[in-house]
């Protein structure tokens, strides 16, 4: 169903990572470790969020042919770029070691400065290169954006879509350093960081972005918000269920990443709500800590699955989903963008990665 977008979306993003590693290498050779990783670092990846505003395009009367599909292609896969840039950061504020089955950006600077003998601490190396590489992903998102093609009256529509989205996920990222530094936990205050976080600029912001290059109304806009907020917050919640009990073969993460950083989620904080007082010491014992062994993991998925916060979890998404497939039946979204927005829906929450 996705596979002549996914193909744009691909050949865009080969071509405008070959134009960057040429435009650094006309500035120094010394930057060609940066080109080379975010070129690698963008080398796999699910995609969602071009394909949704792609969806998006669909559900507001967008063609699914032609130039105005191809332009609005390139400038949805500014959303890669986007999202490269939330996770380089991310990791890096959760001291996360590994990511797409790889070093994390800010370890492979580490690595690059112990290989090359370089002076100076290597951790603030790693950390320094991961803040650079991060915003210059942001800068080329916008980049790809003015470079798309699209037509002034276009660009005037989605120009501010694209701040407020940048707004929100900045916002979202805030929220969830201050949540881990919280002395309680908040089933209320995890939902509005899934919100902010992730749920909004992967799924009901990339809709907005392509039903308003189409020319949306806003009524469709509104019933892609009806569609978005609970999808993305159901996306979110699967993140976090993988996050503790996800496979790392599959996620290329390390088993229980999210016990080790100390993730406040949705899933924690219904644990903690049903913890006894043995359970609850367990869990403060181990949560959170960098040096967290295989054996004490297990022991914190167990007391967590003990009080049926994952099933809980799981409850929550079902209702999530049904209630944005139950949005999908709005008179404001394009019946052809109907298959495509169903679709994506069970690809992001019955996801194993």
């Amino acid at each position: 169903m996705f596979s002549a977008p996914r193909l744009e979306i691909e050949t865009t993003l080969k071509d405008f990572l070959e134009r960057i590693t040429r435009d650094l290498s006309e500035i120094s050779a010394e930057l060609t470790p940066v080109s080379a990783e975010i070129t690698s670092f963008l080398a796999t990846g699910k995609r969602f969020r071009p394909l949704f505003a792609y969806a998006g395009y669909l559900a507001a009367g967008g063609q699914n042919d032609g130039a105005q599909l191809k332009n609005m292609l390139k400038a949805a896969t500014s959303l890669e770029l986007l999202q490269a840039c939330a996770l380089i950061h991310d990791d890096l504020m959760d001291g996360s070691d590994m990511r797409r089955g790889a070093p994390a950006v800010h370890r492979y600077f580490e690595n690059y400065h112990l290989e090359n003998s370089m002076r100076g601490d290597k951790t603030q190396f790693g950390l320094s290169a991961a803040i650079l590489l991060g915003d210059f992903a942001l800068i080329w998102a916008d980049k790809l954006i003015n470079e798309s093609g699209l037509s002034d009256e276009q660009l005037r529509r989605l120009l501010p879509l694209n701040d407020l989205m940048r707004i929100e996920l900045i916002a979202g990222q805030y929220l969830d350093v201050r949540e881990s530094a919280a002395t309680t936990s908040s089933v209320e205050r995890a939902l509005k960081v899934a919100r902010y976080k992730s749920g909004k600029y992967t799924i009901e912001r990339p809709l907005h972005f392509g039903a308003l290059i189409a020319g949306s109304s806003d009524e469709t806009n509104s019933a892609l918000t009806n569609f978005g907020i609970p999808l993305g917050e159901a996306f979110q919640l699967r993140d976090d269920l993988l996050g503790v009990f996800g496979d790392p073969e599959t996620t290329g993460k390390p088993a229980g990443d999210d016990l080790r950083e100390g993730k406040r989620t949705v899933l924690t904080a219904l644990a903690i709500e049903n913890f006894s007082t043995q359970q609850a010491d367990i869990f403060n014992a181990h949560y959170g800590k960098l040096n967290i062994t295989t054996e004490q993991i297990s022991e914190l998925r167990d007391i967590i699955t003990e009080v049926g916060a994952p099933q809980k979890v799981e409850a929550l998404i079902e209702d999530l989903t049904s209630s944005a497939l139950q949005a999908l039946k709005s008179e404001h979204i394009s019946e052809n963008s109907k298959p495509y927005l169903n679709e994506l829906a069970l690809m992001a929450t019955k996801r194993k990665i």
